[in-house]
C-alpha cells in the first residue's frame, strides 16, 4: 500500500456472505477513494472468493490461526518488539477464555504501527470490538465500532464488558435511533460520542430490474417476506395473519422466503390455520431470486417480535430491500422499524404479536392498489434519501471526521460523493419528483 490508510477496520468475518452490509460499506468507502487496512480475524477465503471480486479479498489480510497466531506473538516477544503493557497482560492473563483476543490485537496492532494507522473500526459490540479495545491498550490507538441489534440487547460475555466498550470508544456508531437513545440511556457517559449511521444498501439492482410482467401475473396478490425462521421475525403471526384473511375470503398467496429451527413448527402451523395450500415456505433464496419476486409482490410483510431473550432486529435490510423495490410494507412498531416505515405513508405499523390488526392492514393494500402503489413510491424515495450506501459511507466518513478519529481530505468535502456533494445528491433527489423522475407508482391491475 503506496500511501497511508486513512485508517483500519478489524472484522471477526470478512468478506461474509451473512454480513454483506459490511461488504457494501467497505466497497462504498474504497470506492469514495478512502484508503483501508482490511483485517479479518476468522479466514473466510473458501467462503469469499465464491461470491465477492477478487481483489476485495485479495485487499484482507486475515489473521493467522491460533497456533501460529500464538507463535508470532512470542517471536515478537523475543524481539523485545512488544510494548510493555502487551507484555504485561501477556504474563498476568492466564487461561481467560478471551485470551485470544490480546494476541489478535498484538498481532493487529504490529501492523498498524508498520503502516502508520492511528484509528481502527469495527462492527458489533462483540469478538471484533473487544480486540479493538486491546490495541487502544497496548497501542493507543483509537478506537470506534457499529452497535446493532442483538449484540447491544444481548450481549455476550467476555472478558472486555459492553460497559468497558462504551467507556472507551472515541465514537460508538449505531444504526438507527432507537438504538442511539438505547445506548445513551443506558451509558449515559458516552451519550456525546454515539452517532447514528444507517446500514447501506445498494439501491440500484433493485430499484432498476424491468420485471417481464405486472406484480399482478394472473394469480392472487402476493403477500411477501424474506428472513430465517426464528421467532423474532414473527413469521408464527403472519400466518396466523393469513389464516384470518382466508376466513374473511380475500384472495391471496404468501410465501415467506429463509430457513431455520422454526421450519416445523411453521408448517405445522399453515395446517391447523388451514392455509396450507395459500402459505408456503420456500426455503432460503438468493438475491437473484428474490429481487425478481419482489416485483412480483402486492405487499412485503415482516411482523417483528422481541424473543424471549430479549432479543430482536433492529433496521431488517429485507425492509429497505422491499422499499427500494417501491412495495408498500406492513410491520410493527419496534426498534428501529417506524425510521423505515411510516405508518399510513409508505406502509401501515402495528403492535407486535397483533396479529389481527396484521391481517386488517394487509386487506387494507389488497384492497386499495392505488393506494399501494402510492405507499410504495413514498417508501422508495425513503430508501434512496436514507439508506443508499453512496450517503451512508459518507455519514460513516463524517462522523470519524468529526472525532478526530480521521483526517480530511478534500476530496471527502467537495468532491461528486464528498460531504457536501452528498448533501446536494439528496437535494437532487428530493427535487427530482418536480421533473418526473425518482421512485414511479407500482402497476398494479384491479
Amino acid at each position: 500500500m503506496s500511501e497511508r490508510p486513512h485508517f483500519a477496520y478489524v472484522f471477526q468475518r470478512f468478506p461474509s456472505f451473512t454480513q454483506t452490509f459490511c461488504v457494501r460499506e467497505v466497497l462504498e468507502q474504497l470506492r469514495q477513494g478512502v484508503r483501508l487496512a482490511l483485517f479479518s480475524i476468522t479466514d473466510t477465503r473458501d467462503e469469499a472468493i465464491q461470491h465477492f471480486p477478487k481483489e476485495l479479498v485479495d485487499q484482507v489480510e486475515f489473521l493467522p490461526e491460533r497456533d501460529a497466531l500464538v507463535d508470532q506473538v512470542k517471536q515478537w516477544k523475543r524481539e523485545d518488539k512488544l510494548p510493555k503493557e502487551a507484555v504485561l497482560t501477556l504474563r498476568h492473563w492466564g487461561d481467560q477464555p478471551d485470551k485470544r483476543r490480546v494476541y489478535e490485537a498484538i498481532y493487529v496492532g504490529q501492523r498498524l504501527q508498520q503502516l502508520g494507522v492511528r484509528h481502527v473500526h469495527s462492527h458489533f459490540a462483540g469478538l471484533g470490538a473487544r480486540t479493538c479495545w486491546w490495541i487502544r491498550q497496548f497501542y493507543g490507538a483509537t478506537f470506534s465500532f457499529t452497535a446493532h441489534a442483538n449484540d447491544i440487547f444481548c450481549p455476550e460475555p467476555g472478558s472486555v464488558t459492553l460497559e468497558q466498550l462504551m467507556h472507551d470508544a472515541s465514537r460508538v456508531v449505531t444504526v438507527s435511533d432507537f438504538t442511539a437513545r438505547y445506548l445513551e440511556n443506558e451509558f449515559p457517559q458516552a451519550a456525546a460520542r454515539v452517532r447514528r449511521v444507517y446500514n447501506g444498501l445498494d439501491l440500484a439492482p433493485i430499484m432498476n430490474y424491468q420485471a417481464a410482467e405486472s406484480v399482478a401475473d394472473g394469480g392472487p396478490p402476493l403477500i411477501f417476506s424474506v428472513g430465517r425462521l426464528i421467532e423474532k421475525k414473527g413469521f408464527a403471526d403472519l400466518i396466523r395473519a393469513c389464516g384470518i384473511l382466508k376466513k374473511r375470503g380475500i384472495s391471496f398467496r404468501c410465501e415467506i422466503a429463509g430457513d431455520g429451527p422454526l421450519e416445523d413448527e411453521l408448517n405445522a402451523l399453515r395446517l391447523s390455520e388451514g392455509v396450507e395450500d395459500e402459505v408456503r415456505l420456500v426455503g432460503p433464496k438468493s438475491q437473484d431470486w428474490i429481487i425478481p419476486r419482489l416485483h412480483q409482490t402486492a405487499v412485503f410483510a415482516l411482523p417483528c417480535v422481541v424473543e424471549k431473550d430479549g432479543g430482536m432486529d433492529n433496521l431488517p435490510t429485507v425492509i429497505m430491500e422491499a422499499m427500494a423495490a417501491s412495495l408498500p410494507v406492513v410491520s410493527t412498531v419496534l426498534a428501529g422499524v417506524p425510521e423505515m416505515v411510516i405508518d399510513g405513508e409508505s406502509g401501515y405499523l402495528v403492535d407486535p404479536h397483533d396479529y389481527q390488526k396484521l391481517a386488517e392492514r394487509i386487506a387494507d393494500v389488497l384492497a386499495d392498489p392505488k393506494r399501494g402503489g402510492e405507499m410504495g413510491a413514498a417508501g422508495c424515495e425513503r430508501a434512496q434519501a436514507l439508506f443508499a450506501k453512496e450517503v451512508t459511507a459518507v455519514e460513516l466518513r463524517r462522523s470519524l471526521v468529526s472525532g478526530g478519529l480521521v483526517g480530511v481530505e478534500a476530496s471527502w468535502l467537495f468532491g461528486r460523493d464528498g460531504m457536501l456533494g452528498a448533501f446536494c445528491s439528496q437535494l437532487a433527489l428530493r427535487g427530482g419528483r418536480l421533473f418526473g423522475q425518482g421512485c414511479p407508482k407500482r402497476q398494479y391491475k384491479d
